[in-house]
């Protein structure tokens, strides 16, 4: 499923909101709004903007890390993973 990086999270919608906000965050990476070896925005931002438990932004990042897009570096942050093709 495919999500606009300007997109907000529908809490209606059939697609749970960890999987909406990854798509939306996939999407900003895609954009370029997030540079390789950059962080990404903190959770806490994330919780603000999107009106979302931290919990829910946790398990959002998890799928991202696990797709490779980005990684995790304790106590400094998450950042968006080298492209395999650059």
């Amino acid at each position: 499923m495919n999500f606009q990086p300007d997109a907000e999270i529908d809490h209606e919608g059939p697609v749970t909101p960890y999987r909406q906000l990854a798509g939306i965050l996939r999407a900003r990476i895609e954009r370029g709004d997030w540079l390789p070896n950059r962080p990404i925005s903190s959770e806490s931002q994330l919780v603000q903007q999107y009106g979302l438990a931290r919990t829910t932004v946790r398990r959002a990042i998890a799928v991202l890390v696990e797709d490779g897009l980005v990684f995790t570096v304790p106590q400094r942050g998450t950042y968006v993973a080298p492209r395999a093709d650059a």
